[in-house]
């Protein structure tokens, strides 16, 4: 008989109940969501380039990177601690080429508190030719 009571006292006036979960649901992804920033730091790029081909187009020197996550934390990390690098090595004919910025940095010290990190552009095009011999003008 316990468990009919049980039962009935958690159906009685159902629907108050589900709108109170609900807006009780809201309110705690509104505050959650309400804390996050976001910062842009602009650090240094490591481009490597083919031997045999020269880039005709700009090389970027730097890449600006996004740091998305709690307020108090984001302004707290150091830059000097997240490298990007792009390697064009691949590269085997002229035309242009599409290679993806590589981002390195210590996962267990961003990721811990919701941290994330990515760079804008994700990616660079450049445009290659021929490397023209010294010699030859």
């Amino acid at each position: 008989m316990k468990r009919n009571k049980y039962f009935q006292n958690l159906i009685y006036d159902w629907p108050a109940k589900i709108l109170s979960l609900v807006f009780a649901i809201g309110i705690y992804l509104f505050i959650q969501y309400s804390t996050i920033g976001a910062r842009v730091v602009t650090i240094p790029l490591n481009v490597t380039l083919p031997s045999s081909y020269v880039a005709e187009s700009l090389v970027p020197n730097s890449v600006d990177i996004s740091i998305k996550g709690n307020d108090d934390i984001i302004y707290l990390i150091d830059p000097d601690y997240i490298t990007a690098s792009i390697d064009f090595s691949f590269v085997g004919e002229i035309g242009i080429a599409t290679a993806p910025i590589v981002l390195d940095y210590e996962e267990n010290v961003f990721n811990n508190g919701g941290i994330f990190i990515s760079a804008e552009p994700s990616q660079v095009r450049i445009l290659f030719g021929l490397k023209r011999s010294e010699g030859n003008d």
